[in-house]
């Protein structure tokens, strides 16, 4: 039930019929030629950087660097934010339990 059924291809009922190929005639007079040469391919050009170019480039990555630095600054200074936060709120929840006992 589960298995995967090929189809039978059946046999040809006729003859094969050959295609028609023209057949090349011999040329009378054949003249040697060279061979044809490859392509020539253009060598590769290496990039050249204009002053106007490398300082923008210069500039861009100074831009990512300061971008980068920012966004990770900021980062750290929400996660100690909240350690503080979280701190105080311990030291008022034992100020808190403890006045309770007291009383």
């Amino acid at each position: 039930m589960l298995q995967p059924r090929i189809p039978v291809n059946p046999l040809p009922t006729g003859k094969p019929i050959p295609l028609n190929h023209p057949v090349p005639t011999p040329a009378a007079s054949v003249e040697p030629t060279a061979p044809a040469s490859a392509p020539v391919v253009p060598a590769r050009t290496a990039v050249q950087l204009t002053p106007g170019s490398a300082l923008a480039l210069a500039a861009g990555g100074g831009a990512v660097v300061l971008v980068v630095g920012t966004v990770l600054v900021s980062m750290l200074l929400a996660v100690a934010i909240t350690g503080v936060s979280v701190a105080v709120c311990a030291v008022v929840l034992k100020s808190l339990i403890s006045q309770e006992r007291k009383h």
